[in-house]
């Protein structure tokens, strides 16, 4: 089963616990708890209301939770911070066309991400929390918002980072006492309960990458880009070797780097620069609502298969300076988003 590791072995977030116990672990009170720094929980609400699908609002729970915990000092119920993010940059093939299927919101160390899918069906008040790992470890974590807070307040992710770290104070009663009134009722137990005929969330997430990773190693125009770069494949017969280039495209700019020793120009860029922006247009033609893509990085593989990952929220920069803000807005003119998908630093003063 896959799953977080922190502090120590890799363990799945879903193993049951060694005691079998449905009840909160005990605490050892023979030593002190040594506290941490002064850090506290990072909270930013903004960033989670836009990480929700445009017309939906985040659960009132969510937003209580964040008001409970603001103040409190890291790792006191777990090692996370508060903060939203697209899919665009969780580690899944074309996250960001996974946009309305996603609101994730609790950010771990090493570039784990939880949040609601509602790609598991029609019910989007109920819809299960999962984390999206790297190297595949995608899984249902709870049933619901209120199983996963549940989860954390009965300590059911020991060994993990959704666990109180070994150096703080431990808060998770804390969090029950506040669920309970919260929730109105005292069987959190009840809460982590799955659902019979669960969908399989990690051979979804496993069979979205196969798919899209397969639609980029034939798409023509990636082909084609990768046989004017074919002096650029690795010399390696390792699969898992790659030359890196980055794509900037803003308006009438666009810059192409091969990412060796720093950012590098290639003497084929002009060649494929007229496909790259057929390429970006093409992708705002089929999915409209996410408008124009600012940058592109791609790895190009020995065996010349090409595998992009598309950057819409981000500022770029061209020969290190911040891309031209009037070119970034023309676009946004020529291919509106919803405003929830509009960054800061694109939205009008």
């Amino acid at each position: 089963m896959m799953g977080i590791a922190i502090r120590g072995s890799r363990q799945s977030l879903l193993s049951p616990r060694a005691d079998s116990s449905t009840s909160r672990p005990d605490r050892e009170q023979t030593e002190p708890v040594t506290a941490l720094s002064d850090r506290r929980y990072q909270i930013d609400l903004d960033s989670i209301r836009r990480a929700f699908p445009p017309g939906t609002e985040p659960p009132a729970l969510l937003i209580d939770f964040a008001a409970w915990l603001s103040g409190r000092r890291w790792g006191s119920i777990g090692c996370f911070d508060l903060v939203g993010q697209f899919s665009d940059s969780a580690q899944i093939v074309d996250g960001s066309l996974l946009r309305n299927d996603f609101a994730l919101f609790l950010r771990l160390p090493e570039g784990f991400v939880i949040g609601t899918w509602y790609g598991a069906g029609p019910d989007a008040a109920h819809a299960p929390i999962v984390v999206l790992g790297a190297e595949g470890q995608n899984e249902i974590l709870a049933p619901s918002l209120e199983g996963l807070f549940a989860k954390i307040a009965l300590r059911r992710f020991e060994k993990s980072d959704l666990a109180p770290h070994e150096d703080a104070e431990d808060a998770t009663d804390q969090l029950a006492d506040w669920l309970v009134k919260r929730l109105g009722t005292r069987h959190l137990e009840t809460l982590t309960e799955a659902p019979t005929g669960s969908v399989d969330f990690a051979g979804w997430a496993e069979g979205w990458c196969r798919d899209r990773e397969a639609f980029w190693s034939t798409h023509p125009t990636m082909v084609e880009i990768a046989g004017h770069l074919i002096a650029h494949r690795p010399n390696s017969k390792n699969p898992w070797d790659r030359t890196r280039f980055e794509v900037v495209i803003v308006g009438r700019q666009l810059q192409v780097r091969a990412l060796r020793c720093g950012r590098q120009r290639i003497a084929e860029a002009t060649l494929i620069e007229p496909l790259l922006c057929d390429l970006r247009d093409e992708l705002w033609r089929a999915h409209p609502a996410l408008g124009l893509w600012y940058s592109m990085s791609f790895a190009l593989s020995a065996d010349g298969r090409i595998l992009p990952r598309f950057d819409y929220d981000t500022r770029p920069t061209i020969d290190e300076s911040p891309a031209d803000l009037a070119q970034a807005r023309t676009d946004l003119l020529r291919a509106p988003r919803p405003g929830r998908w509009v960054p800061t630093w694109l939205a009008a003063p």
